[in-house]
């Protein structure tokens, strides 16, 4: 296992599950379950630090710590979504939140900054506003100089290094979505959904690869959409460029089949979750093995 420390004060920035050899073209990626809440952080905020979880997607790093076996490198953030968002812009930052100018290259009117989303979060997932007072412009330097940059860089020497390794590679973001996201995803659905992947509508992977994944999940009895409402984030489009034989799905699943969010703890279903994503996981690293998609 890989860790790197910052100069700052919240412990690491993230985690490297690595195989003793990497044998198939995936590279994984847990962007938003960092649970590192520093209590300089924690006081700087209006929300105690279990309000400030809303925004975790909790435990999704140990639900895919599986890719290991199927012989995948796994990288997670160690530092909480709420603090900095890794599958943003790097600078999709809201005017308002900062005593000072941003820096020029600011993405103030995304549609992430509008819903209080953005690089530095405005708001956990209740919308609940985390800082009562404006932070110093100095903060966001701190934050994506430290924290959102390091992380990248680590994930792109990954991909980088898969794809001169096999020729091509798959980033799998993995994500889990709020009970919140129900009302959506029932309108998407006509009936709701435990699993959402996202492949930017088909322009950020083959179609097979996708469809790999959507049928493990629906095998195993889950309810599987695409793109709707969550078609894929930074992460994502940035990174899925077929063309140049770089493939990335996003996959979302439903908090309530493995936690309890009130109190962010599992619950009995997280084995059964983690078995079943275990053999999702082998199955798209054995297609990976029988095909390639350069």
């Amino acid at each position: 296992m890989e860790t790197q420390a910052p100069t700052t004060p919240l412990t690491q920035v993230f985690t490297v599950l690595s195989p003793s050899r990497q044998t198939v073209p995936l590279v994984f990626s847990s962007p938003h379950s960092g649970r590192h809440y520093s209590d300089d952080f924690v006081a700087l905020s209006r929300l105690d630090s279990l309000a400030l979880r809303r925004s975790e997607d909790s435990f999704v790093d140990e639900l895919f710590a599986c890719a290991v076996d199927h012989g995948a490198p796994l990288l997670a953030a160690l530092f909480p979504r709420a603090f900095c968002d890794p599958n943003r812009e790097p600078y999709e930052l809201d005017p308002a939140m900062f005593a000072g100018k941003l820096p020029e290259q600011a993405n103030i009117r995304s549609p992430r900054v509008a819903a209080g989303l953005g690089t530095i979060p405005k708001v956990v997932a209740s919308g609940a506003e985390i800082y009562g007072q404006r932070l110093p412009v100095s903060e966001v330097e701190r934050r994506i100089g430290g924290y959102y940059r390091p992380y990248h860089q680590r994930l792109r020497e990954l991909v980088e290094d898969t794809q001169r390794r096999f020729g091509w590679v798959v980033l799998v973001d993995c994500h889990s979505m709020p009970a919140s996201s129900a009302p959506a995803l029932a309108a998407a659905s006509g009936g709701g959904a435990d699993v959402v992947l996202g492949d930017c509508y088909g322009a950020s992977a083959a179609g097979e690869i996708v469809t790999c994944v959507e049928d493990g999940f629906k095998a195993r009895g889950y309810r599987v959409v695409r793109n709707t409402p969550y078609a894929g984030g930074f992460t994502t489009r940035h990174y899925g460029q077929p063309r140049q034989g770089c493939h990335a799905v996003q996959i979302e699943i439903s908090r309530a089949l493995y936690m309890d969010e009130a109190d962010h703890s599992r619950h009995q279903g997280f084995g059964r979750l983690a078995a079943d994503l275990d053999g999702i996981v082998g199955e798209l690293a054995a297609l990976t093995q029988e095909k390639s998609f350069p």
